[in-house]
């Protein structure tokens, strides 16, 4: 600022008061000129700002690549899980629940360390293959980022180390163009969305809604650390009584113990999604869906696909082994229920997460067509009887790591509209 001091006096006052103007003048004058040539800039600025904002959060002018809305419609992209870097998770409370007696001593021998290194080889072999077929039956492949999954990490609440980005099904739930990301229950799978992040934020700047839910601190709290389990007899009992290694301290939940049939998804309470999980996805969804809580007879409930796997309109295979309590609402709405023939996979293969029942956790590529495991041949002639043709891959050391088909996927994008099948 120009500081300008009264001048009083004849000619010297006159001659200051007129190099004061001089003075001014020139001052303005630079200044409307600076001014003007800095509004200018500013203003080419937050255009060249607003085209950049534009190019980054400004959804494309193109249809969006996200949109799924049940599990049969034709498939036209996939996300398909990695097995590269998996390791397994730290013997813990929430691990201990979720898996069998007879595979304690191998997770307390090897919590923390890498899965067997030649069978982790077959299976990303066989995952590779899996992905080679499904491009060749039309169907866009995209994968998750390699991570390194043994590295420990530590919260206020916890430390462990990751576990793999093996299955996309328990972490993304895709409703229509948006895609969900769970919080998990798994303290080896608190970091496990880092995987995915590159993919999701392609598909959010192309105009995919993109939705968190709110992550779980996993404290002690959310455990029953003494969740008294020795046997399947325990399992059973615990089970009826609707008690579950997972409180209702704070939500969680897993994307695979829900499964879509348009307007109506399906949920069950299970050992890592609690009622306040399943609560916050109604409220999140609701008006437009409607969650029903479905219940079986199992003694071990994780993941819902393995029990209960809807294949088409009206169409779902239900496990004998564990039948479901609301079965009677599903035939009144005249839907057909296919048990599954028992599964053929060997007593003396490793299943360290998960039952034999992955055989009817298949991968619909259309209301036609099925990725199914090669060496089932009763649930082969099962398809053919129901005239679906199968689409044969052997993915024998990639289900030791917990998945079937469905399980290794998150079906991006599938060819239909939101419709509604329970009347």
């Amino acid at each position: 600022m120009l500081r300008v001091r009264c001048l009083r006096g004849g000619s010297r006052g006159a001659e200051a008061a007129h190099l004061i103007g001089a003075m001014l003048g020139r001052t303005m004058t630079g200044w409307v000129q600076r001014t003007f040539q800095s509004t200018s800039s500013a203003a080419a600025a937050q255009q060249h700002c607003a085209a950049e904002d534009e190019h980054v959060t400004e959804p494309v002018q193109q249809e969006c690549p996200v949109c799924s809305y049940n599990e049969w419609d034709p498939l036209e992209e996939v996300i398909v899980g990695r097995a590269e870097n998996a390791q397994v998770p730290p013997f813990t409370a929430e691990v201990k629940a979720n898996t069998y007696e007879k595979h304690w001593p191998f997770y307390q021998q090897h919590g923390g360390q890498s899965f067997p290194v030649d069978h982790l080889k077959k299976a990303v072999a066989e995952i590779e293959e899996m992905c080679n077929i499904l491009r060749h039956e039309g169907v866009i492949v995209r994968r998750p980022e390699p991570i390194d999954w043994s590295v420990e990490y530590k919260t206020p609440d916890f430390t462990s180390s990751g576990m793999y980005a093996a299955m996309p099904r328990d972490i993304l739930m895709i409703v229509g163009n948006e895609i969900i990301e769970a919080p998990m229950a798994w303290r080896a799978r608190f970091f496990e969305y880092r995987a995915y992040r590159p993919l999701i934020k392609e598909y959010f700047r192309k105009g995919a809604k993109w939705t968190t839910a709110p992550k779980p601190t996993m404290a002690n709290e959310l455990y029953d650390e003494e969740y008294p389990i020795r046997s399947v007899e325990d399992r059973h009992k615990l089970a009826s009584q609707g008690r579950f290694v997972t409180t209702e301290h704070e939500p969680c939940f897993d994307a695979a113990d829900f499964i879509r049939a348009g307007k109506d998804i399906f949920v069950q309470r299970s050992q890592v999604t609690n009622y306040m999980g399943i609560e916050w996805m109604r409220r999140h969804l609701a008006p437009e869906y409607k969650i029903h809580t479905i219940s079986f007879k199992d003694p071990n409930p994780m993941h819902i696909d393995a029990t209960f796997n809807i294949i088409g309109p009206g169409l779902v295979l239900s496990n004998p082994d564990r039948p479901c309590s609301q079965i009677d609402m599903f035939k009144k709405a005249g839907w057909t229920i296919v048990k599954p023939p028992t599964p053929m996979i060997p007593d003396d293969h490793p299943l360290w997460m998960s039952s034999k029942w992955l055989s009817m956790n298949v991968l619909m590529l259309d209301e036609k067509r099925v990725m199914v495991d090669a060496n089932e041949s009763s649930i082969h002639k099962m398809f053919e009887s129901l005239g679906i043709k199968t689409v044969k891959v052997s993915i024998r050391h990639a289900n030791s790591l917990g998945g079937g088909f469905h399980c290794w996927t998150s079906d991006i994008r599938r060819r239909g509209t939101l419709q509604s099948y329970l009347h």
